[in-house]
């Protein structure tokens, strides 16, 4: 092993999925640098990295639930039509029935599930490819929310639109900075230190040799060193803004949903269902229940995302939920999944919804059209499943075959039997 190749392992780990990861964390440094030359500074400041977070964290929780129904073997392209569809019934339930917001939030929840339900029924128990599940739900949940709202936007009360742009509140002492925003961002470097040593530990304990003790204050000092830049940018923000309220639930649901995929034989089996769904049928997963519960998941979390959007707009409307679905795949497949299942991460999805909102970003404070962002986010996502496509050739896992694996025909394969005499090989006397 060499030099380079050893520099590697000990610093981010031997496995391709890591070193993808990494890579990707990588490009969304040169793509933040970039920016912050390009735009004199802009990219960086307090109120940008606020407005990011804010603008772009519906987004990045429908690439969490993206990437268990990518890992699955699976797509959705009804998500955006879904967070729309929800958008408006919670709206109208605000507006005409005077329904709290606490309220409204719950049926927002539940109408999520039973339009999940419904698609994961159709994919699981039918048989019905999801792609053309999830195609035909975007048709029927965008026609439904145009014919819901009349084609028009209905506002919603201001208790609803915390959830959406509101941030971290005014507490204690006058120390310059919110101090609920440093609060958060000391538990967040406690949480690196415990989570390296305790990764530690647990090597020892198995008999396995750690990584040198160098790698892991390397790789200690780079992460606490970006926590700590962030706290103070969203800290020291102007008066009344702090890290925004949809961040915290996306930070939630980022550690809840890591550890379910990590830790939990149902995020194993989502993973083994992925990766080969006929083995893990023959090793006892249940295949139907996976697949139900992973799109009747996904369109959960996409209610949730819609309300956020329609919180922080204020109003819900036609328009909403337009392209979400690009986005999201997107953020997953940059972020290191395969597009064949099996392989992927919540972190690696979030890191790629990042690079994605950092590029959205930084485009429009230089002033680039729609029209140019569009085609840029195109290549961008032709470019990451090109990259799929290449691993594949590798020898690697790969993704279109999610896609077009329930249109192959199989053709089955004869019995093996007994071979003819005149095959076999005589033996040496």
């Amino acid at each position: 092993m060499t030099g380079l190749q050893n520099l590697k392992k000990n610093l981010f780990g031997g496995t391709t999925s890591v070193g993808r990861q990494f890579g990707m964390i990588f490009t969304l440094v040169a793509i933040v640098l970039l920016f912050q030359a390009l735009t004199h500074g802009l990219t960086l400041t307090s109120g940008n990295l606020i407005a990011v977070v804010s603008q772009y964290s519906y987004i990045l929780i429908l690439a969490v639930g993206m990437l268990m129904v990518i890992v699955a073997g699976h797509i959705d392209l009804s998500v955006g039509s879904v967070a729309a569809f929800v958008g408006i019934i919670v709206a109208k339930a605000m507006q005409h029935f005077d329904l709290p917001w606490p309220v409204a939030i719950l049926l927002g929840l539940a109408c999520g599930a039973v339009i999940g339900a419904w698609q994961g029924f159709w994919v699981a128990y039918v048989g019905v490819p999801a792609f053309i599940v999830t195609l035909a739900g975007m048709l029927l949940f965008r026609g439904g929310n145009q014919f819901i709202g009349n084609a028009d936007t209905v506002p919603v009360p201001e208790g609803f639109r915390v959830i959406g742009a509101g941030y971290l509140p005014e507490v204690g002492p006058a120390t310059g900075y919110n101090n609920l925003t440093l609060v958060l961002g000391l538990a967040a470097c406690a949480a690196v230190v415990w989570r390296e040593f305790r990764a530690r530990r647990t090597r020892v304990e198995m008999g396995a040799r750690p990584v040198p003790l160098w790698a892991s204050g390397v790789r200690l000092a780079v992460m606490v060193g970006v926590i700590v830049f962030a706290t103070l940018r969203f800290a020291g923000g102007r008066v009344g803004t702090s890290f925004p309220v949809s961040g915290i639930i996306l930070a939630l649901l980022v550690i809840g949903y890591s550890f379910y995929t990590r830790n939990t034989v149902g995020g194993r089996h989502i993973y083994a269902v992925g990766g080969n769904s006929r083995a893990a049928e023959l090793s006892g997963v249940r295949l139907r229940r996976v697949n139900f519960l992973v799109m009747t998941n996904m369109s959960v979390l996409a209610a949730l995302a819609g309300m956020i959007f329609v919180a922080r707009s204020a109003a819900s409307g036609p328009q909403d939920g337009l392209s979400w679905e690009l986005d999201a795949i997107a953020a997953v497949f940059i972020g290191g999944a395969a597009v064949s299942g099996g392989l992927g991460t919540i972190s690696g999805s979030i890191v790629g919804g990042l690079v994605m909102a950092l590029l959205n970003n930084g485009l429009q404070l230089l002033g680039v059209g729609t029209d140019l962002v569009q085609i840029i986010k195109g290549l961008v996502l032709l470019l990451a499943v090109a990259l799929d496509v290449y691993n594949k050739s590798q020898g690697r896992f790969s993704v279109l075959g999610s896609i077009m694996r329930p249109f192959q025909r199989r053709e089955p394969q004869p019995e093996p039997g007994p071979t003819p005499v005149s095959d076999r090989v005589p033996s040496a006397r």
